[in-house]
């Protein structure tokens, strides 16, 4: 089986990012890709609007996700990736999303919200309450997983014990000092931890570090 990461900065325009998904993803099914995954929180991001992405919200039912599963439809590959919906009047969940065929077939509400290093993601995202079940691609059991989960390893065990044998991390992983070092060493950590492939896609604009990677 052929993964792939998608790396891109986003914009602040959800339509041009929905474009770029949607060119990224059919780059991946010409090469024969099975499992694709996308970086976190594709709506839209600016510099000097840490909320946009969450003001941007939309519903798994609204244009965005429409455009990605239109793309989707054309290939039998599965698509990974993580927008906000809206939750309640002003907030949003950090939803990771599953594609196959055109079709939603997982969803998981990110558990852990980056509550660190002077950011606190829970001022308009809410937490989810549960693990997502694990999703089948080609015979392989996949366990679903959004960025600052990865420093819980208790989220990436309970999933190998449910039989996973690759994790997937669709992520934005904020820059400072050593954060590549820490990102490297957890993704390294989790694989090892669980006897898991890895498969992480992160978002690349100047508040992150990018730097996907396929452990």
């Amino acid at each position: 089986m052929l993964v792939a990461a998608g790396q891109f900065a986003v914009t602040s325009v959800w339509e041009k990012n929905a474009e770029i998904c949607a060119s990224l993803m059919a780059q991946a099914a010409e090469n024969d890709v099975s499992l694709f995954v996308l970086p976190e929180a594709l709506l839209a991001r600016d510099d000097h609007d840490a909320d946009l992405s969450v003001k941007s919200a939309q519903l798994l039912e609204g244009e965005f996700l429409g455009r990605l599963r239109r793309e989707s439809k054309r290939n039998m590959m599965t698509t990974i990736l993580t927008i906000h919906v809206p939750s309640t009047p002003g907030r949003a969940w950090n939803m990771l999303v599953a594609l196959q065929a055109g079709n939603i077939v997982a969803r998981y509400a990110k558990l852990h919200l980056y509550d660190a290093f002077a950011i606190q993601e829970s001022r308009h995202v809410d937490a989810g309450n549960e693990i997502a079940p694990l999703l089948e691609v080609e015979g392989m059991k996949v366990g679903l997983m959004t960025c600052y989960d990865l420093r819980f390893p208790e989220l990436a065990l309970a999933q190998a014990l449910q039989g996973a044998e690759i994790l997937v991390l669709p992520a934005a992983w904020v820059r400072g000092p050593l954060k590549e070092h820490h990102w490297s060493t957890l993704l390294a950590a989790r694989a090892l931890d669980t006897t898991c492939y890895m498969v992480a896609a992160g978002e690349c604009g100047n508040k992150n570090i990018g730097q996907s990677r396929i452990i």
